[in-house]
């Protein structure tokens, strides 16, 4: 058997019901993670609910002698995320690992896309992912260690009608990265999943699809996205802050960089003129750095000004 199994410890995993949630679930039940299947059952734009989801997963999970049990909080709700994680207590006993992957998508664009649109997608991704690492938190600080795996999206490059779902998925990669810093001292690692799959949520309405296609293309099954999360939730995973894709046959990093920038000269007093003259030093890549936390960004970028 590989060292890579999660014996003793439990996970719970949001928006497992379904696609890449699902494989997910069956991945760290199969490697000996106890888990809560937790799954709202609601419509792909985040409408009603259906505990069906939830409980065949877990069921699915048992019949393979995995240990799972269903659960159908709102983890868009404080109480949902409280309940969730408690449920995983009351269980099982600890809570190890939070895979926060539930999400919805409204399609729209400017000006179509209201504050309504963009509020129900804050509410589940940044919403739902702060509202069951709050809840855990407590438990992972005190046992001194927790795995956490926060969901984003490509999506945040930019595509026309994807406002709302794309500037909630940025925001969970600044939620993350604050979180990295304050999980340093307790043995607390979280990281960002990019997935890339072919699930229901991926179809756009212009396709005409009103279902994911069954079965999936090859390599854009969920279960091609499922190891690096498994990884990422793993205690061999000494990383933290990090976005990492998977999917479509290929695993990568994204990463938030800066450039070197110009320095005006010393006492000099910078104009417009200065910006736009040196706009190609400015933008250069060369020699961009990747800061680990704001404060190595902050002493880099203010470098010039330490004393000589």
């Amino acid at each position: 058997m590989s060292d890579y199994g999660f014996d003793g410890r439990v996970a719970v995993v949001t928006g497992a019901g379904r696609g890449i949630g699902r494989a997910y679930a069956h991945l760290l039940a199969e490697r000996g993670a106890r888990v809560v299947v937790n799954d709202l059952g609601g419509t792909m734009e985040g409408g009603g609910s259906d505990p069906g989801p939830a409980g065949t997963v877990a069921v699915e999970i048992l019949d393979a002698g995995g240990e799972a049990i269903p659960d159908t909080s709102d983890v868009s709700t404080v109480g949902g995320g409280q309940a969730l994680i408690d449920a995983a207590v009351d269980e099982f006993g600890r809570i190890d690992i939070v895979v926060n992957n539930a999400g919805i998508i409204r399609w729209g664009g400017l000006p179509e896309a209201d504050a309504d649109n963009l509020e129900s997608h804050l509410a589940v991704h940044v919403g739902g992912s702060f509202n069951t690492t709050r809840a855990a938190w407590p438990h992972m600080v005190e046992q001194a260690y927790g795995r956490i795996v926060m969901t984003t999206s490509t999506g945040m490059f930019g595509l026309v009608d994807n406002l709302g779902y794309a500037t909630a998925k940025a925001a969970v990669i600044g939620m993350t990265r604050s979180l990295k810093v304050a999980g340093d001292a307790h043995g607390i690692k979280i990281n960002l999943i990019a997935p890339c799959a072919d699930t229901r949520m991926a179809t756009h309405p212009s396709d005409g699809l009103k279902t994911v296609r069954h079965p999936a293309p090859q390599q854009m099954e969920p279960e091609q996205v499922a190891p690096m999360v498994a990884f990422l939730a793993h205690e061999a995973c000494n990383v933290s802050g990090e976005i990492y894709l998977a999917g479509g046959g290929r695993f990568a990093r994204i990463f938030i960089a800066a450039t070197q920038g110009y320095l005006p000269p010393r006492l000099k007093q910078p104009t417009i003129e200065d910006v736009a003259e040196n706009w190609a030093i400015i933008n250069n890549e060369i020699g961009y750095y990747v800061p680990g936390n704001l404060m190595d960004w902050s002493a880099h970028y203010m470098s010039h000004h330490s004393p000589r």
